[in-house]
């Protein structure tokens, strides 16, 4: 590890400076002059005397240095049959059209702006549209239920909302001015107008006087120009997945945001000015922020908006395919994306049908990458396959392999090592450090580098409850994990996911990475059920591969065998359940709290970010069967 170790010291060592130089890699209308102002510790402002533009930075300066006719967005929707290329020179016509659509009717430097819409390109035109008259943009994921997008409408009060007639799930059209419709009537604060993008699959119907259709406003739009923001007011409010109740608003700050991201862009993806980035994310949530829309085009990439799934749109050659048809060099998705790909073709025999010459590497975040699924795509792929680990919270990389600085080893089951501005200390249950391989608490002490949350929306008391109370002078991650003597990260569980089994602390992570590795397993998710015995015990839920030809009850009797042989009679292993499929949120993280929630007995609500409601009926009329865990 010697030039990474060289940056990541250096970080350390004076992460003012290290910081100020990565600030150069950003078009500034005033530069810093204060890198960190610590004055409200722990509420860290980083560039806060500074001013810029995120959308001049991430379109207008690409025009301007004459790469105009380059492209910055590649749409590639296999549910609509359609590929469309929109250049910087016309991105920043429709943006600054967009905008103008916006300043007339009022919308100006700090005005919230709701965007409720499916993967189009339209959606990343709304992001930047509100970035560059200094409007806070928060996307809410499409589709998302009436009454969790009133919530978010409450919260954040937007002057306008941006939306769309329909999204496309797979084969499904799904109709989300109804939803928007019904949103805005239960909500208490009004949008003062509205802004729908009509589709050719289903047109919505207009109220008037508050809906503008947005190819005809967008016609008639006077364009305008780039407002100046300070390095720490807000670009965009971001609502963490499955919040219900009180909402809890990720704020991320403009100027830090841009320095982060830059950087992320050339130290740890390898990418530059020219080449095609593609995350296989949706801009509702923290990826697509990051990695679809402002990370890629502040690089000057081209960045690939996908309206699609992994398999069924149409097979699971559908990935391959887009890396051949629009030469890209990174591919960015999440490890539920490879399993299922995996469990349609386990084999691999669709992967060898593209040309993946061009790919330079696969990147995993969101989930757990187990090394079962590592090892399958380096295998048929024969490219990098690097897991990482970051948060909503975060925006970017805390744990990783940083390409761009120097290609570390890959140890199956570990997102790698800290990230410039990162120091991670594993943390027993008293705040003290624990040694090498030992399982404790994930944190990070303070500050944390820039692009991180300074705080939450309208909510600075709930920002130090939830992440800086447990651990005083550390934020706290909600991930349980180690690192070894080579200073490589292990998450092994959310903290509520390292269960207690009659005095030992187990992590189900551990479990899972065993049952991964059983020939017929495409994906499994353990979780911790109550024992009246014992107090906790693990409960495996399985899917399998397809051509997977044994009896189901042989497989479930091999998994238990696995985990006792490989962890041991400690683990209290007992129970494996084969299951078609797990309830996931849309963002691909599997719903382990509910299902505990189900196995305990304990209440518990149909997840608003769910994908798919009817796996977890499913699931918990299997769970049900098995008796009352606790009895």
């Amino acid at each position: 590890m010697g030039k990474y170790s060289e940056v990541y010291g250096a970080s350390q060592a004076d992460p003012e400076a290290f910081w100020a130089e990565a600030a150069k890699e950003v078009s500034w209308s005033v530069p810093p002059t204060k890198v960190l102002d610590d004055s409200a510790a722990p509420f860290y402002r980083w560039f806060a005397d500074a001013e810029a533009n995120t959308c001049y930075n991430a379109v207008d300066r690409h025009v301007e240095a004459g790469r105009g006719d380059q492209p910055a967005i590649i749409h590639d929707s296999p549910v609509t049959d359609s590929k469309t290329t929109i250049t910087y020179a016309e991105l920043l016509e429709h943006v600054s059209r967009l905008a103008g659509v916006l300043a007339a009717r009022g919308v100006g430097k700090g005005d919230r702006v709701i965007i409720y819409m499916p993967m189009v390109p339209e959606a990343l035109v709304a992001m930047l549209a509100c970035a560059r008259i200094g409007a806070i943009h928060s996307v809410v994921f499409g589709g998302f239920a009436a009454h969790e997008l009133a919530v978010r409408i409450n919260d954040a009060a937007p002057k306008a909302i941006l939306s769309a007639s329909c999204g496309i799930e797979g084969s499904r059209v799904i109709a989300y001015k109804p939803l928007l419709d019904e949103a805005i009537s239960q909500s208490e604060h009004k949008p003062n107008f509205t802004v729908i993008l009509q589709r050719p699959q289903l047109e919505a119907s207009m109220e008037a006087g508050r809906d503008l259709d947005w190819a005809d406003s967008v016609a008639c739009a006077e364009p305008v120009g780039c407002t100046p923001v300070g390095g720490a007011d807000p670009l965009y409010i971001l609502y963490t997945s499955g919040t219900t109740g009180q909402p809890k608003g990720v704020v991320r700050h403009a100027g830090g945001h841009m320095v982060a991201l830059l950087w992320t862009m050339k130290n740890l993806y390898n990418v530059e000015a020219g080449d095609v980035f593609w995350a296989a994310s949706d801009v509702g949530w923290v990826v697509g922020h990051s990695y679809i829309c402002y990370g890629p085009l502040l690089a000057g990439c081209t960045t690939v908006v996908f309206e699609g799934k992994p398999v069924g749109t149409p097979d699971p050659g559908t990935f391959w395919r887009v890396i051949e048809d629009h030469d890209v060099k990174v591919l960015f998705t999440a490890p539920t994306a490879l399993r299922a790909i995996k469990r349609e073709d386990p084999e691999g025999s669709y992967i060898g049908k593209y040309d993946l010459s061009g790919l330079q590497a696969l990147f995993l975040a969101g989930e757990r990458a187990d090394p079962d699924t590592i090892a399958w795509a380096q295998t048929h792929l024969e490219k990098p396959v690097i897991d990482h680990w970051w948060q909503t919270e975060t925006g970017w990389a805390i744990a990783a392999n940083p390409l761009g600085i120097e290609e570390l080893p890959v140890k199956p089951g570990s997102p790698a090592v800290p990230m410039p501005g990162y120091s991670i200390e594993i943390l027993d249950d008293a705040g003290h450090p624990v040694g090498p391989g030992t399982l404790g608490a994930i944190t990070v002490k303070l500050p944390l580098p820039p692009g991180t949350l300074p705080t939450l929306w309208n909510a600075d008391a709930r920002y130090e409850s939830s992440y800086l109370h447990a651990f005083p002078g550390y934020y706290e991650t909600g991930d349980a994990g180690m690192m070894d003597e080579d200073g490589y990260l292990y998450i092994m569980a959310r903290t509520d996911d390292v269960i207690n089994v009659a005095g030992h602390r187990l992590s189900t992570g551990g479990m899972e990475e065993v049952l991964a590795a059983h020939p017929d397993i495409a994906e499994c998710a353990v979780i911790g059920i109550g024992d009246k015995l014992k107090g906790q015990a693990p409960l495996g839920l399985v899917c399998l591969n397809a051509g997977a030809d044994r009896t189901e009850a042989d497989i479930a009797k091999e998994c238990v065998a696995l985990v006792r042989q490989e962890i041991g009679p400690v683990a209290a292993f007992k129970t494996c359940l084969v299951v078609n499929g797990l309830p996931k949120t849309r963002s691909g993280k599997i719903l382990r709290g509910t299902m505990v929630s189900i196995a305990n007995g304990t209440p518990w609500k149909m997840p608003a970010t769910i994908d798919d409601p009817a796996i977890l009926d499913v699931i918990s009329d299997r769970i049900a069967g098995l008796g009352h865990p606790v009895d």
